[in-house]
């Protein structure tokens, strides 16, 4: 199973052309740029009308219209096989995804640590916004990382660690047995200038 993966489209996703062909898209946040209500829907109507047997996004800081909203009311919006994923998680052919958010509010609030806990231990695909601490997460010489995800990875050892946030941290490590992939496809300037990453699922990991 191939999953195609990317990051940070800022309210550029109908600029995106020649897509590679995957079993499920997955896009780790910041779907928006002002985080309007009117600029999510759009994100949903193009996202949902994508030829990809499943699809699964998250919400990141600039993706404001989305705070405090719960998934089961976002997946309304959304065609059967489109899911929102916010602290939640769905199975797709035996692999476990889970995603969380990122808001800057859930930082100041050290509600973003209680979050983490509640990732299940049989996660094959972790989709967050915010990178781990140490990994594609550095900007002008400073990590902006989160030290608590790192240590929860460590902890449920997924498959795939995916998220975004850094925009000039694009790449893809590989730590045996995560890979971690920052697939920001937009530069410090909002220029798309990367491509999204296709990654190869073989088996459930846990």
């Amino acid at each position: 199973m191939n999953i195609l993966h990317l990051s940070d489209t800022h309210n550029l996703h109908r600029q995106l052309s020649n897509m590679p062909a995957a079993d499920i898209i997955v896009h780790s946040g910041d779907i928006s740029f002002a985080g309007t209500g009117e600029e999510v829907l759009d994100f949903i109507e193009w996202f949902g009308n994508l030829d990809y047997k499943y699809k699964i996004f998250i919400a990141g800081n600039h993706d404001l219209a989305l705070e405090r909203k719960a998934p089961e009311r976002i997946q309304r919006f959304l065609p059967q096989n489109c899911y929102y994923l916010c602290n939640s998680g769905v199975t797709i052919n035996g692999i476990n995804f889970w995603g969380v958010p990122f808001f800057f509010s859930e930082e100041l609030e050290e509600n973003y640590r209680q979050e983490l806990n509640l990732i299940p231990d049989n996660t094959d695909i972790l989709i967050t916004h915010r990178p781990p601490h140490g990994l594609l997460d550095n900007s002008s010489n400073f990590s902006y990382g989160c030290p608590h995800l790192l240590q929860k990875v460590a902890e449920i050892r997924p498959q795939y660690h995916l998220f975004g946030h850094i925009h000039d941290a694009y790449g893809i490590v590989k730590q045996v047995p995560t890979t971690f992939a920052n697939a920001a496809v937009v530069d410090t300037q909002y220029r798309l200038l990367n491509k999204p990453f296709v990654l190869k699922v073989c088996c459930a990991s846990h």
